[in-house]
């Protein structure tokens, strides 16, 4: 739908990408079932991925050297920098960047027609797909089936490694 939240954080901690997850939940009403992000350390942590856990979404890190799979986020990015960020006085001390960055999201999901949706905005094509959005039981359901795990950063060489030698290496445990 190319529905988005935007928040302005002063680092790359767990803690700020745990909040920005929380905010991701609070914004949007039907159940998210997967996130996917880039490589960053912060998306690796076990806090993060724990949350993700609770929330029964699944992660998935976009494969490296892969750009064309992150297309829309860096299009979206793009938008933000020409029709938002090109507006914006950074060098206000009174400046609050979220109250801001709240503000262009608003507009950007529910006011900004976007040629990909055929001029419709996101929220209106939310609406037209609102009976394909599942209920969160089966989000649950459909989580616990696939057997999630917590992924950390070397997973790729970890499942090499049990592929060659199953009594090498444990699974990460839940807390």
């Amino acid at each position: 739908t190319r529905m988005k939240v935007i928040r302005v954080y002063p680092n790359k901690k767990a803690e700020s990408t745990i909040h920005f997850l929380g905010e991701i939940l609070d914004t949007f009403y039907f159940p998210v079932q997967h996130i996917q992000t880039d490589w960053g350390t912060e998306f690796f942590n076990y806090s993060f991925q724990y949350e993700l856990h609770e929330h029964f979404i699944k992660y998935r890190p976009i494969k490296p050297r892969s750009p064309h799979l992150n297309g829309k986020v860096e299009r979206t990015q793009q938008t933000d920098k020409s029709e938002f960020w090109s507006l914006v006085d950074l060098s206000d001390p009174d400046l609050d960047l979220n109250a801001l960055a709240i503000e262009w999201q608003e507009f950007y999901n529910k006011k900004r027609p976007h040629s990909s949706l055929n001029g419709k905005t996101p929220w209106e094509k939310l609406q037209s797909l609102e009976h394909l959005i599942p209920i969160q039981p089966d989000v649950t359901a459909q989580f616990w089936d696939s057997n999630e795990e917590i992924l950390p950063r070397n997973y790729t060489y970890l499942n090499y490694i049990r592929q060659k030698n199953t009594n090498l290496v444990s699974k990460p445990k839940r807390k």
